[in-house]
């Protein structure tokens, strides 16, 4: 279900810059591909990218992939690569939003709950706070915007997502 939902984020995304919304889909759907295999760090993100280059794909698009994990220390010097990282967290995080609303829809969920329930360390503790706030600012875009975005981008595909 992430990988779905980053994929929707990154196609809005794409549709919000003027870019190609397959390309910058298929980034959203394939950043995790490989994390059930290797879900240890630095394994993920780095055996995932060993796979897409020997399936043939193309080096920045892996790098695109790659650069998602920090740890990797791939910078993410693309605007696919700010968004991916941007939306990534981000779009676990709301759908945990979804999950605790009376009804359990994101479009329940709204911006201001969201960046409450981020100060709460307690709620989604795995959720890395400090990449969401870095991936806005690496945007120049704010917080609120950016949850806005990945808000409106998960309701466009809620039945699919079971929000």
């Amino acid at each position: 279900r992430h990988a779905y939902a980053v994929e929707a984020a990154m196609r809005a995304a794409a549709a919000r810059t003027g870019n190609d919304a397959e390309y910058w889909g298929a980034a959203g759907l394939l950043h995790d591909f490989d994390y059930e295999r290797y879900p240890e760090i630095p394994d993920h993100a780095n055996k995932g990218a060993e796979i897409l280059r020997e399936r043939g794909y193309p080096e920045e698009f892996v790098r695109v992939v790659q650069s998602h994990a920090s740890y990797t220390g791939v910078p993410r010097d693309s605007d696919c690569a700010k968004w991916l990282f941007a939306v990534d967290e981000l779009c676990g995080f709301c759908m945990a939003c979804a999950m605790v609303q009376p009804d359990k829809k994101i479009a329940s969920v709204k911006v201001d709950s969201v960046r409450k329930k981020l100060k709460k360390k307690d709620f989604a503790a795995k959720v890395n706070r400090e990449e969401i706030a870095e991936g806005a600012a690496a945007l120049g875009l704010t917080q609120e915007q950016v949850i806005e975005h990945v808000l409106g981008a998960l309701a466009g595909v809620a039945g699919e997502l079971g929000l």
